[in-house]
């Protein structure tokens, strides 16, 4: 199995609905380290480069609006497979849709308000993390529980 970090955000939603705590602590209890987290807000230029491939399309508007619109929680997660685990935890797009056990699934409420995007492949992560994290933001360090996983 590959290590791998990916980006997660905890969207608006997420942060407004105070459901920060529950998604990070589903991250932790499958073993996953949080290797950098931040509070931040994210402002049209940053939603732009995030949403680049979106841009053009006549959602987008709203897309960037909703990211916009409250401060978001910025996670690189890191471990075994990261991304497509944590894609799998997070649950299919639309919550409506999204397994019961995933996140989406459990706490969202509509397509637009899912409370988290996370990358979706090696290349998107690396290319994420760094647009949400500086040099020297996230941090390698060992965990006592990593022998047992």
């Amino acid at each position: 199995m590959a290590n791998q970090r990916t980006l997660v955000l905890c969207k608006p939603d997420a942060v407004q609905r105070g459901c920060v705590g529950q998604i990070v602590s589903r991250f932790e209890n499958r073993g996953f380290k949080i290797a950098g987290m931040k509070m931040l807000r994210v402002d049209d230029a940053l939603a732009a480069r995030h949403y680049q491939e979106h841009v053009e399309k006549p959602f987008y508007p709203m897309l960037r609006d909703f990211i916009t619109s409250s401060p978001v929680i910025a996670l690189a997660i890191e471990g075994d497979n990261a991304v497509e685990v944590v894609r799998a935890m997070m649950g299919t797009t639309n919550p409506q849709k999204a397994a019961p056990g995933t996140i989406r699934g459990d706490l969202g409420i509509n397509f637009t308000k899912n409370l988290v995007h996370g990358s979706d492949s090696p290349a998107s992560a690396e290319r994420e993390l760094a647009l949400f994290f500086a040099e020297g933001e996230l941090h390698d360090f060992d965990m006592t529980i990593d022998a047992w996983l």
